[in-house]
């Protein structure tokens, strides 16, 4: 694994840290590649049974590395622009898309892309100096990374156009109460808060989490009719699982589950 992205896995918590804190963690090329291998692996790993996403320094990531994406233009804006396929669209899919939950510890300003990464995963710890900004129309673009489907999603259409035409850091309190934000702690607590709420979901039932966001991300296109014809299809995989017995008879034992993640 490259050194601007660190993967560390203990406890079934995959850690994956960008490191590249004198850039604020800016997403060039090698590290693009070296964030979507790592998720990839993390999402493939059965051993892996929660997944935490963070940054060194003080940004979680700022998004794009625009001196690169600077030369890159003078080559083509075909060049360029393969990274939203070739980089962006597996890692978000991946982070979105995972059987496994995924938790931002976002320990600084996430804009761009790192801010549609932050908002990707299903829960962001977010330190109360850190901070949130789109960025994409700063710089006359439109949304990728998944920023136009998940922040609608979290804020709601009108709230998600305001925030992606007219881009502004928004503080962590705001974040919070918009949504954008699971829990705002104090920025030197954010590693620890994130690794706690990551080492609860790796005890957890695992294939009841991913059934869980397959649901939900199923239902926010569908019908009532196919999106219970999907509980239907998820209830048996989760049903059939190890984890479900295994809990029915801690609850008739009045003993707690120890889950498998099976």
């Amino acid at each position: 694994m490259a050194d601007n992205v660190l993967y560390d896995l203990a406890d079934g918590v995959a850690t994956i840290t960008l490191n590249r804190a004198d850039a604020m963690n800016a997403l060039d090329t090698d590290t693009k590649v070296a964030l979507r291998d790592a998720v990839l692996r993390a999402a493939d790993d059965d051993a892996v049974r929660a997944v935490v996403l963070t940054g060194t320094g003080r940004a979680f990531c700022v998004g794009q590395d625009l001196k690169q994406h600077i030369e890159l233009l003078e080559v083509s804006p075909e060049v360029t622009f393969a990274t939203v396929k070739d980089h962006y669209n597996p890692l978000v899919t991946a982070i979105a898309t995972m059987r496994k939950p995924v938790v931002a510890a976002v320990n600084g300003v996430a804009a761009g892309a790192g801010a549609a990464i932050a908002f990707a995963c299903d829960f962001r710890i977010v330190a109360d100096t850190a901070g949130f900004n789109t960025a994409f129309a700063g710089v006359a673009l439109t949304a990728d990374s998944g920023a136009s489907w998940t922040l609608p999603r979290l804020v709601g259409h009108a709230r998600a156009t305001e925030l992606l035409m007219f881009p502004e850091m928004i503080k962590a309190p705001r974040a919070l109460e918009l949504g954008l934000a699971t829990k705002v702690v104090p920025a030197d607590e954010v590693a620890s808060e994130a690794a706690a709420l990551a080492l609860r979901l790796a005890a957890g039932p695992t294939v009841a989490y991913g059934a869980i966001k397959e649901s939900l991300a199923y239902a926010a296109d569908h019908n009532i009719v196919d999106s219970l014809a999907k509980e239907d299809e998820l209830q048996l995989r989760a049903g059939s699982a190890a984890d479900h017995r295994i809990a029915v008879d801690a609850f008739l034992t009045k003993q707690k589950p120890t889950f498998t993640g099976k």
